[in-house]
Formats: structure tokens, C-alpha cells, sequence
């Protein structure tokens, strides 16, 4: 059984409020969880005190018993300093795609050939 320290949506519509809890990464988001470890309130202004509360002893027991933390769980425990995570980068992301070259090739092209002087 594979252990996800994630977060579970609660309240309302376009109110959201997390529970960070411990669930099989096979159930569902909101749906069955093993143990809720914590809260993350992101309407809350990020100095807040309680915009996250957490089990930090919690949260080290369950990653040494091989629970793994989501992308936006290890971040939150980054912050806290439970764990480090390493930066992410890939610059290759915001390069244009194949299409976007070849029309600004073609422009560049174009623009060329009308700026050269006809003798």
C-alpha cells in the first residue's frame, strides 16, 4: 500500500480549505484517509499564523513509515522546515513550440527579404 500525504478539499464554492491528511493514493481526493495530520487555509494572508496548522511529529512518522508527500504537501513542509525540496527548473518550458518557430523563422525571413535594397 502506497502511503500520499496530501491535501483533501473541503468548503464551499470558490472557498476552498485543505485537510492535509495521510490516505492511500489510491482513494479518492475527499474520500477515505488513514489520518488527518493538519489544516491549510489558503484565503488566509500568508503570515498568518493559522493559515497552516500542522502535526509536524505527525508528518516525520508517517515520511519515515514511507508516506509520500504531494508537490504542494512538500512545499508547505519546506516551509516549516520538516523536509527540503529541491528547486525545480526547466527552461526549456517557456521556449516556443515547433509551429511558433517556424512562423517566427518565416517572419524573420520575410522581414529580411523586404529590407534588402533593390539596386
Amino acid at each position: 500500500m502506497s502511503l500520499k500525504i496530501r491535501l483533501a478539499r473541503g468548503g464551499a464554492k470558490k472557498r476552498p480549505f485543505y485537510r492535509v491528511v495521510v490516505a492511500d493514493s489510491r482513494s479518492p481526493r475527499d474520500g477515505r484517509y488513514i489520518e488527518k495530520i493538519g489544516y491549510f487555509d489558503p484565503l488566509k494572508e500568508k503570515d498568518a499564523a493559522d493559515r497552516l496548522v500542522l502535526d509536524t511529529e505527525k508528518a516525520k512518522a508517517w515520511m519515515e513509515k514511507g508516506a509520500q508527500p504531494t508537490d504542494r504537501v512538500a512545499r508547505l513542509l519546506d516551509g516549516l522546515g520538516v523536509m527540503t525540496r529541491e528547486a525545480r527548473s526547466n527552461p526549456q518550458k517557456a521556449l516556443p513550440k515547433k509551429k511558433a518557430q517556424e512562423r517566427a523563422a518565416a517572419a524573420a525571413q520575410a522581414a529580411g527579404a523586404a529590407e534588402a535594397p533593390t539596386a
